[in-house]
């Protein structure tokens, strides 16, 4: 028996037209905004007022439910923006740090860094004097011939 394979899994199905579910609730919600934002200003202030007021959330709702940069949805592109902006761009490496990322939001002091620093460093002493008696276990083992 033969079987189709499907090939495009990743691809998402499209329910309305060209669009597909995740984007349907995306228009739906900014939509929804957008008439709420127009009803609420549109009786009491002139088009300069409730024009700006409404473009903004419909602007908004069609860059993230259609606007895709270098394959990224568009929502996805803005939080990467706001993490390289908050994020330091030049990275160290130190051999053998313990830490392999360092948190914006990390509350440790100093001191505090300096004791797990000495911490890391007896933890390294111990690791080390422990390979030495291995090593010369090893040697004493391979010394010494079995007779059979």
């Amino acid at each position: 028996m033969q079987f189709k394979v499907p090939q495009n899994v990743r691809m998402a199905d499209k329910i309305v037209g060209p669009l597909t579910l995740k984007q349907l609730i995306m228009c739906a919600i900014g939509g929804a905004i957008t008439y709420f934002v127009y009803m609420s200003t549109s009786q009491m202030y002139v088009l300069t007022v409730w024009g700006p007021a409404t473009a903004i959330p419909a602007i908004l709702t069609v860059a993230v439910a259609f606007v895709k940069i270098n394959d990224i949805p568009f929502l996805k592109f803005a939080f990467l923006q706001l993490e390289r902006a908050l994020r330091p761009t030049k990275r160290s490496f130190q051999k053998g740090s313990a830490e392999a990322r360092k948190s914006i939001l990390s509350t440790q002091t100093t001191t505090q860094s300096k004791k797990t620093a000495k911490k890391i460093h007896k933890k390294e002493e111990i690791v080390q004097e422990k390979m030495k008696d291995i090593d010369s276990l090893t040697k004493i083992l391979d010394s010494q011939s079995n007779p059979q």
